[in-house]
């Protein structure tokens, strides 16, 4: 089956990416919207879905980065944990192809994994957005340059 949707427990995530977001508390607006904005470039290089989790109502409305079908960025509401949703969500995209769950939590992962999903490490999820992205500028810079030579060639009749 195919990959319909990447599900990211959103804190796990950003507390496992010490990169993102230098300088910023790990709960603060500006990393949840420099990981959306991550997130968002890798569906663009991959095309695959994802949706976001965090635990807690958002507490501000005026966040940069907004929701989208591509990558869905979704709170838990009182008395739910994110966990929750992304088991309900895994329970649910099982009739349509694979899911791929990121998160630390060993239960969580076992939990999806029972569902039929596919699990990663926080660690291995970064290295392989990490990977992903400077393949893409690798593949630009050489397309660029083939293009830039193709241009600077004389013309021969």
């Amino acid at each position: 089956m195919a990959l319909v949707r990447i599900l990211v427990d959103g804190y796990s995530l950003l507390h496992n990416w010490p990169a993102l977001a230098p300088g910023w508390p790990r709960h603060s607006e500006a990393a949840r919207d420099e990981l959306v904005r991550r997130l968002t470039r890798y569906h663009d290089a991959t095309g695959t879905p994802i949706s976001v989790f965090f635990d807690g109502a958002s507490k501000s409305r005026g966040s940069a980065v907004g929701s989208t079908a591509e990558v869905e960025i979704l709170y838990s509401r009182a008395g739910q944990t994110a966990d929750q949703m992304i088991e309900r969500v895994a329970h649910r995209l099982r009739a349509y192809g694979e899911v791929l769950a990121v998160t630390d939590d060993r239960a969580e992962r076992d939990t999806v994994i029972a569902l039929g999903g596919m699990t990663a490490s926080c660690e291995n999820f970064i290295r392989t957005v990490e990977t992903t992205m400077a393949d893409l500028q690798h593949n630009i810079r050489h397309r660029n340059r083939r293009e830039q030579n193709r241009f600077r060639r004389p013309q021969t009749k």
